[in-house]
Order: structure tokens, then sequence, then C-alpha cells
């Protein structure tokens, strides 16, 4: 009897445990405001928002650059539509 009440109890502590776990991420929040995943879902979720962060960064160097490019040129300086352009071959896609 002692034997099968082990099991049992076993089996009542994991189904508890599982009941009390968190959300694998915070859906309710934008990729820049999450800072809570688990489990694999969350991770494949983490990866997801980092993919979609770093790309963010890079179109918004690319909006910059392309505004400081139209503000040099309009104020005919040479360098720093160089430097502009330089920026935007390498952030716009």
């Amino acid at each position: 009897m002692f034997n099968k009440l082990i099991p049992l109890s076993l089996i009542v502590i994991l189904s508890a445990c599982g009941a009390t776990q968190a959300p694998p991420y915070q859906k309710d929040r934008n990729p820049e405001d999450r800072n809570e995943y688990s489990g694999v879902d969350g991770l494949t979720q983490q990866q997801k928002d980092q993919a979609y962060l770093m790309n963010k960064e890079l179109s918004d160097k690319c909006t910059k650059a392309r505004i400081e490019l139209a503000i040099a040129e309009t104020d005919n300086n040479v360098s720093e539509v160089k430097n502009q352009k330089s920026i935007i071959s390498s952030t716009c896609i």
C-alpha cells in the first residue's frame, strides 16, 4: 500500500507545480517591454523579439541617417553627406 501512495503523491505534487507555472512570456507587452521568458515557447519568443529589436534598431538608424543626409545636402556639407551615405549603405536594406 505504501508503494502505491508514493507514485500517487508524486503525480499530485508535479501536477500542482505545473498549475502554478508562469506563462512562457509576457504576451500582453511589446517586445521592447518584455523581460521574462520561460520554457521552450518563451525561448522561441525571446529569439523572435531579439530579431525584431535588432531589425528595428537598424531601421531607426537608417531613418535617422536619411534625415541627416537631407539636412547635410541642404547645408552643402560634403563631408557629412559622405558620412550619412556610408551609414545608409550599412543600415538600410
